[in-house]
């Protein structure tokens, strides 16, 4: 009688080893899928921004953070920048308080308000 309940048991075992793997599965997928749609872009937009800001150089026209336009004139250190937002008004700024980094070609974008 004994013999019977240990191959009862034994039977119950490897079928919940079996249900553990099965119930760890759907948390693979789901890290699967956040890796690919939310992760990994974020990455390669962060590695994106920081191949731009290490290339910055004089007389390079972007946009800030905070939305302001200018021209590099100087890049005073590893941390600083100095914009030209208009004729003879210079500002410091952060590196990486710039956010777009604007062709010669490309036109300055014009804003949906009307009276620009």
């Amino acid at each position: 009688m004994i013999g019977i309940a240990f191959a009862m048991a034994a039977d119950g075992a490897s079928a919940g080893q079996a249900s553990g793997f099965t119930a760890l599965l759907p948390m693979i997928i789901i890290f699967a899928i956040f890796y690919f749609l939310l992760i990994r872009p974020q990455q390669k937009k962060a590695k994106e921004h920081r191949t731009m800001i290490d290339n910055l150089k004089q007389g390079d026209r972007v946009i800030t953070s905070g939305g302001i336009y200018g021209r590099i004139t100087n890049v005073n250190d590893p941390d600083t920048i100095t914009l030209e937002i208009a004729d003879r008004v210079r500002v410091k700024c952060l590196r990486h308080n710039v956010s777009v980094l604007l062709n010669e070609q490309s036109p300055v974008p014009k804003s949906g308000r009307a009276d620009n």
